[in-house]
């Protein structure tokens, strides 16, 4: 792998990671194209999400600070935490026990075609049918609101799926308005994320050497930038819009991809 490899493959973490289009999937089917995806390229895709995470903790620094100061005497802070917590839980218990199998059978491109073309559906239904918020602020969530939202941050595991689409689509579901939903995401991804890097860099340490430091770096920042910049726009986006455009890109680069490995 490359410098400008490594650009391609940060930029593209970025600009995916906070969307509902699956930054894994993206990842694996340009690894693929690029011929990058041995396994320490795939370690360097899993070290780069560390960019987008502090892009994320950067961009809600001002909120993460008020919920830290706050946390020993807010209620309002303490229930924040707890509701992340919750949310978490259970893509690190399902993660943790079938991440194996995941990582065996579900990491290939026809797998990640297939979820980005369900997932694009899904998106399109949810976003078609009538319903009405009852949560319109983060602080407004509830144990059993989080618990939901943490349970379809599960259908992520199946790479393709989206983290972000399926807590973002998952929380309107469940009765969060889009902009809430989203906000949720981002939070909700700081820890999970953070815990699913760590385990696999873990698993891979045998295989990095002081000689990937600049190519990891250069994709650690070209993630961290895309992905701030991706965040901001997100949240302009979502206030006006909604998430259809997402669902129909998803079909139709689920369908190229079919194509792409078919011929």
């Amino acid at each position: 792998m490359g410098i400008w490899h490594a650009l391609v493959l940060g930029v593209l973490e970025g600009l995916t990671e906070f969307l509902p289009v699956s930054s894994t999937g993206h990842l694996i089917i340009a690894e693929d194209f690029l011929g990058v995806n041995d396994a320490r390229g795939k370690a360097f895709a899993i070290f780069i999400q560390l960019g987008a995470i502090l892009a994320v903790c950067v961009a809600y620094r001002q909120k993460l600070l008020e919920v830290l100061l706050g946390l020993r005497t807010q209620p309002s802070a303490q229930r924040f935490v707890v509701n992340v917590l919750i949310a978490f839980i259970p893509a690190m218990v399902f993660g943790a026990l079938l991440h194996s199998f995941i990582k065996t059978h579900l990491f290939s491109p026809v797998t990640v075609a297939i979820a980005l073309i369900i997932g694009g559906v899904i998106i399109l239904w949810v976003e078609r049918r009538p319903r009405r918020a009852r949560v319109t602020d983060i602080d407004d969530l509830t144990w059993l609101d989080a618990l939901k939202v943490g349970l379809c941050q599960c259908v992520a595991l199946f790479p393709g799926a989206s983290r972000a689409g399926s807590t973002i689509i998952g929380g309107m579901l469940v009765g969060l308005s889009r902009e809430t939903a989203t906000r949720f995401s981002f939070f909700l991804a700081m820890p999970t994320m953070a815990a699913a890097v760590t385990y696999d860099l873990y698993k891979n340490a045998a295989i990095l050497s002081w000689d990937d430091a600049g190519v990891f770096a250069t994709g650690f920042v070209a993630a961290f930038v895309t992905a701030l910049l991706t965040v901001q726009a997100l949240l302009a986006y979502v206030s006006r819009h909604s998430f259809a455009p997402f669902g129909w890109y998803r079909i139709v680069f689920g369908l190229v991809v079919l194509w792409y490995f078919w011929v």
